[in-house]
Parts: structure tokens; C-alpha cells; sequence
């Protein structure tokens, strides 16, 4: 047994660990996507592989992180590791990561000789090969097309690199240098956590280390279970659709979810969602777990500690053989999409449990890759934008953000043209893309670009372009999004939602305009003085003042 203010200490300790070891891996990264976007995550893990720590900026990543270790032990077993050990794995079905692209490494932590838990990092590569830069084709049929998968192996034995994997890895990708380079930035961040939870227990205890892993995840999961439990019982049902798979175009993807919520107990059962797809638009079962987490701990207590007590309250049903639960070599690269979808249809449905905590859907969440060479090598530009998120009671939705599990950051414009051969030509918010209501949906936003180098390929990966965000209790979905190609000349087209491998000549333009989010209530009801503070800040356009909120002309302020 260990006193509460240790426990509380110890606490304190395992998330100021994965918080520094993030910051070790942004400052380090090589690509923008790590140093700008911050599409990684570190966690700490006991030495069952149970989630210790993680510092959420990936939320989704709360059930990857598992999954990878226990997909490490079963080819490596515990008797097997070594101090100075490190594993990478980078494949959904054996190591349970989102998608190849995502790729694990993890390290076992030992004191003393005695295996004390793991520190790991999860962190996006630019291009792991396959038939598009990027390496995530709309148009993916398996996992073979979506790049290099490795399955758990041995990254460095006893500290020493085992070398021959970077070369693969390198022969593998269109941008070898920054691959190579961020994996290297990941070990390094593993090895601060290792080197960090090694003094906690020399501080501490081996003893107190132990009995503060269990504890804090019990008291998570204790704290999550009596809000459970102050929820009225009951059953509720859910649907969303994911615009199509990018293969079968025109036919929308169906996630739906039953929520059954008993005592302290509350269970998610996806066995009505369709069969899975012909196209990437499938999820593993570690992800729609951490879907399910992640909405509990939204709507009972943001500030929660993130560890294995979350996990222990999402009970899943899935279906094997479904878009949520597929079977090998089912393609999974564009996941996002359907975990928005998802992550709506869990907030929709458990608001009939919980009417007070009604939310619209959001803009969802989309990346563009481009491609190409310059005289200083090859170079992939990835970047990750969300849109407006959906308006709740009380609060309008935010303006160009990200949202829900995504919460990764828009490169600076500055950076992007610094470091790629292409021009921002717009960046700016979409005026009344937001879904009219008492309460706003956030706005989209649209970001322009203009190729400056040779020849190039541009590959999507988006949602929401026809289906568009729904709004709530009488509030207006927000605008679809849509991306359109070769912007003022007679070839000018829209893309389908994913699409991959786009040849672009130089000078071309493409536009992407995001969606806004969902409204809130009977836009009628919103207070006139906050329609003309969003018609001065060009969030509502005089126009629709008039049409969607009845603001007489009279009242209507003069715009520029």
C-alpha cells in the first residue's frame, strides 16, 4: 500500500514523463508532419503492457499504444527482452497502429534488472512506399498497397542498432532521409522515458511504482463508472455515414452503434455497421475502443487521467468481418474519416442517454500529400485540417480547428513555402460555412495552393464533401466540403473525397475548402446582437443574416 499523496505524486510524475518526452519528439522531428502537425504521441506502459501514461494528443492512440505492445510480446516475450532493447511496428493487424504509415517503437524499461514497464512513441512517416507519395491511396484494395509493413521486430538489441532495418526502411520510401530521421527522433524520446521512469523508481521504490500503476487506473476507471452510474439507464442507437470508400464512389459507408448503459456499466455494440469495404475506409477494434474512451472522457471529465482504467469502461461488440472489425489484408489507410463518423454517432446516441450533452457533428477530418522531386531531392508534403466543429448548448462551434480524436495543428504558411516548392495562394475562413443556429457552427476555412516545381502527384484523403456535418435540435448542417483541381483553367475539377495520385503540372492550383460545422437550435432564436457581431466579422454574410436568422435589413451592419 502507498499513501494518497504519493499515489498522487507518482501520478504527477508518469504524465510530466510522456509530456517531456512529446516535446523531445517535436523538436526533433524531421518532417513538418511530427514538427509542425504533431501527429504523435508518447505513453508510458506497466510491464503487462497495460497503458500507464499518455499525454493525449492522439486520443485514438489510447488503444494503439496496447495493442503494439501486446503484439511486441507475443513475438518477443517478457524473459525474452533485454535492457537497451527497442521494437518498432508499424502493422494494424499485427501490432494494432491505425495504419502503416503510424509506426511504433517501443522499449522495455528495466531497474535493476527487473522489467519495470515500457516507454513508446507512435509518430506518422511521410512515405513508407506504395503506388501514390504518401503512401495512402484512395484507391487501396489491401494493406499491400499502402506501403512497407513490419510486423514487431527488433529495432536495437543491448543499446546496439540493428542496422539493416533502416536500410530497408529507406529503400522503401520516397523521402528516406526524414523517415529515417523522425524514426531515430522516436527512439530518442523512448529512451528519455525509459532513462526518466528508471529514476521515478529509484526515487520511489519498485514496490510503490507498482501498486501506484494499478491504483491510479483504478481510480480512473472508479471516477468514470460513478458518473456512469448517475446516468439514467437505458438503450439508444446511432448512425453515420462516411461519404464512400474511395473504390465503390456514390455508395455512402454506414457506422452505427447501440449504446446499452446499465448501473455502472455501459457497452457499444457495432454489429449493425456495414461489411467492410472494398476501399480504405476500414478501422481495427483498438481504435473503436479508443473512440469509446475518448467520448466517455468527454462528456464526464476532460482533465481525467488517460491510462488503462479508461480502456477497462469502453466495452466494444464488433462484428468480424465488418468495416469496424476487418479481416486481413482489408486496406485501413484513410481510418480518420470513419472514426469522425464513429466518434459522431457515440455522441448522438449517448446524448438520448444524456439529453444535457447534445453536440453537432463537426468538419470531420482530412490530408493532402504532394509529391515530387526538386534539384535538392525528393520531398512530400503532408499536412492534416480539420474544419469548424459542431455548436453545443450554450457555445458556437470553433472556427478552423480541428476536432475530436484528430487535434493535430496546421502547419504555418511560412514553413510550408520555406521547405516545399509551392505557394499559399488563400488561407482564410469560409464565410457562413457554419450551420445557422441559436447556437453557430465553427467555419471551415480554405487553403489554396499553387505548384511551383516540376511535375507532381497530389493524393487526397477526405470526408464530408457530400454528406455533409449535421446539425442538432433544429440547427442547420454545416457546408460541405470540397476540393477542386487546376483552379482557372479549362481542365478545372472537383475530386471525389479520396483520391490518389493526381499528376500536376507546374503552376497548377488546387483548392481545398474545408467543412464548417453544425448548428445548434432554431437559428431564429439566436440573440440579434450576436448575428451582427458575426455579420462585422465576416462569419455570416449580410445575406444570410436576412435569410437564416430573420435579422431585419434595417439591423443588418454595413460590410466593406
Amino acid at each position: 500500500m502507498i499513501d494518497p499523496v504519493l499515489e498522487e505524486v507518482i501520478g504527477a510524475t508518469l504524465d510530466g514523463i510522456v509530456q517531456e518526452m512529446q516535446n523531445a519528439l517535436f523538436r526533433t522531428g524531421y518532417s513538418t508532419v511530427i514538427r509542425e502537425s504533431q501527429d504523435a504521441s508518447c505513453a508510458l506502459l506497466d510491464p503487462g503492457g497495460r497503458l500507464a501514461a499518455q499525454h493525449v494528443v492522439l486520443a485514438l492512440h489510447m488503444g494503439a499504444f496496447p495493442a503494439a505492445v501486446a503484439g511486441t510480446l507475443a513475438r518477443y516475450p517478457a524473459a525474452t527482452l533485454r535492457e537497451g532493447d527497442a521494437f518498432i511496428v508499424n502493422h494494424p493487424y499485427e501490432g494494432g497502429v491505425p495504419h502503416a504509415p503510424d509506426m511504433a517503437v517501443i522499449a522495455p524499461v528495466f531497474a535493476d534488472g527487473e522489467l519495470a514497464g515500457f516507454s513508446a512513441s507512435m509518430a506518422h512517416k511521410s512515405d513508407i512506399g506504395g503506388p501514390v507519395p504518401g503512401s495512402c491511396s484512395g484507391q487501396a484494395l489491401e494493406t499491400f498497397n499502402e506501403g512497407v509493413h513490419f510486423p514487431p521486430v527488433l529495432y536495437e538489441r543491448a543499446g546496439r542498432r540493428v542496422g539493416e532495418l533502416d536500410r530497408i526502411l529507406a529503400a522503401n520510401s520516397r523521402t528516406p532521409d526524414v523517415v529515417v530521421g523522425d524514426l531515430h527522433g522516436q527512439v530518442g524520446a523512448c529512451r528519455l522515458g525509459e532513462r526518466r521512469l528508471r529514476e521515478a523508481i529509484a526515487k520511489y521504490g519498485h514496490q510503490a511504482m507498482r501498486t501506484a500503476f494499478g491504483r491510479l487506473m483504478d481510480r480512473t476507471e472508479a471516477k468514470l463508472r460513478a458518473a456512469i452510474a448517475s446516468w439514467p439507464d437505458g438503450e439508444a442507437e446511432a448512425e453515420r455515414f462516411v461519404d464512400d470508400d474511395g473504390v465503390d464512389l456514390g455508395t455512402p459507408v454506414r457506422l452505427r452503434v447501440r449504446v446499452r448503459k446499465r448501473g455502472d456499466r455501459v457497452s457499444f455494440d457495432f454489429t449493425g455497421s456495414n461489411d467492410q469495404t472494398r476501399g480504405p475506409a476500414n478501422v481495427r477494434p483498438p481504435l473503436v475502443r479508443a473512440a469509446c474512451a475518448y467520448c466517455l472522457v468527454s462528456l464526464v471529465d476532460p482533465t481525467l487521467s488517460i491510462n488503462d482504467g479508461v480502456l477497462r469502461v469502453a466495452e466494444i461488440v464488433t462484428r468480424p468481418g465488418s468495416v469496424v472489425d476487418p479481416r486481413f489484408p482489408a486496406p485501413v489507410n484513410t481510418y480518420n474519416p470513419t472514426m469522425h463518423a464513429i466518434a459522431e454517432a457515440l455522441f448522438d446516441a449517448l446524448s438520448q442517454v444524456v439529453p444535457d450533452r447534445k453536440l453537432a457533428d463537426g468538419g470531420g477530418s482530412r490530408s493532402i500529400f504532394l509529391g515530387g522531386q526538386t534539384e535538392r531531392g525528393p520531398y512530400l508534403l503532408y499536412e492534416l485540417f480539420g474544419g469548424g466543429s459542431g455548436a453545443r448548448l450554450g457555445l458556437d462551434g470553433v472556427s478552423g480547428t480541428s476536432v475530436h480524436h484528430t487535434n493535430t495543428k496546421i502547419a504555418p504558411i511560412e514553413i510550408v513555402e520555406s521547405e516545399y516548392p509551392v505557394r499559399v495562394r488563400r488561407f482564410e475562413l469560409i464565410p457562413d460555412s457554419g450551420g445557422a443556429g441559436e447556437f453557430r457552427g465553427g467555419l471551415g476555412f480554405v487553403r489554396e495552393y499553387e505548384l511551383l516545381g516540376n511535375e507532381a502527384q497530389f493524393s487526397l484523403r477526405s470526408t464530408k464533401h457530400v454528406i455533409p456535418p449535421r446539425g442538432v435540435a433544429g440547427g442547420a448542417a454545416g457546408r460541405a466540403g470540397r476540393c477542386v483541381a487546376f483552379i482557372g483553367t479549362a481542365d478545372e475539377r472537383a475530386l471525389p473525397t479520396r483520391y490518389g495520385g493526381l499528376p500536376l503540372p507546374r503552376g497548377a492550383v488546387i483548392r481545398l475548402e474545408t467543412p464548417g460545422g453544425g448548428g445548434y437550435g432554431d437559428a431564429r432564436k439566436r440573440d440579434p446582437a450576436r448575428v451582427r457581431e458575426d455579420v462585422v466579422d465576416g462569419y455570416v454574410t449580410p445575406e444570410a443574416a436576412a435569410r437564416d436568422y430573420g435579422l431585419p435589413a434595417g439591423e443588418i451592419p454595413a460590410t466593406p
